[in-house]
Parts: C-alpha cells; structure tokens; sequence
C-alpha cells in the first residue's frame, strides 16, 4: 500500500521525527494536535470548550487533505491537563462527534509541551 505523510510544516516535525497525518491505504492516523494556529500562535487562550474546537477543525483540516472526511473518524484520544473541565472539552467534541460517536478516550495528564496548552487530539480515520 502507498503511504503519503502530510505536513503542517512545522519545525519540529523535522526535529522530532513526525507528520501531521499519514495516510495508508484508507486509512488515516493525524498525529496529537493542539490548538496554535500556522503562525504558532495560541488559540482560544484559556479556553477549553474553544482550544477543542480549533483542534477539531484543525483536524478536519489535515483530513481533508488526505481524502477523508470528520465523517470518517473513528476513533479520537483526548489528553486533558484538568479532567475536571471534562465538559467544556466534551461539549466540543460532542458539537462534532455527536452523530458518527467514534470511540474516544479522554485521559489527565500531567502536562503537555507547553503550559498554555490545555488538551491535544489524536485521530484515526477510516475512509470507507
């Protein structure tokens, strides 16, 4: 099967070894995402419920490229700074998911790379 690796370009794809999706066959993993913007700019602040929704359309974003659709997904994980804000996060996820329900997993973590940084999304998809 063909592989196409997809980037956002940037830096630290490079420096860490990663693409921001690849596609093999019809199916699509998109690697953790969080919410900075192409300019590497921070989006929705503190903002929980608005971090997620850019992730998602961000996600959907990369989807697109690799001829997917958010229709496709499957699967999503969720890593959360403060899982007691569990229902600003859910409620934009649910805005997306709530009819194609694909399994997900919503897991506190200690911290992610930077500290304005509130969750990171993982995806698969599958293109039926």
């Amino acid at each position: 099967m063909e592989r196409t690796n997809y980037s956002s370009g940037a830096k630290w794809e490079d420096i860490v070894g990663y693409s921001r999706a690849v596609r093999i066959g019809n199916l699509v993993e998109v690697t953790g995402t969080v919410a900075v913007d192409e300019n590497n700019q921070l989006v929705g602040g503190s903002d929980a419920y608005e971090q997620t929704k850019y992730i998602i359309q961000k996600i959907e974003g990369v989807l697109q490229k690799a001829g997917a659709s958010i229709k496709d997904v499957v699967r999503t994980r969720m890593f959360v700074t403060d899982i007691a804000r569990w229902e600003e996060y859910g409620k934009a996820h649910g805005e997306f998911f709530s009819s194609i329900k694909p399994c997900t997993s919503m897991i506190e973590i200690k911290g992610l790379i930077a500290p304005e940084y509130l969750i990171e999304i993982e995806a698969t998809a599958v293109i039926a």
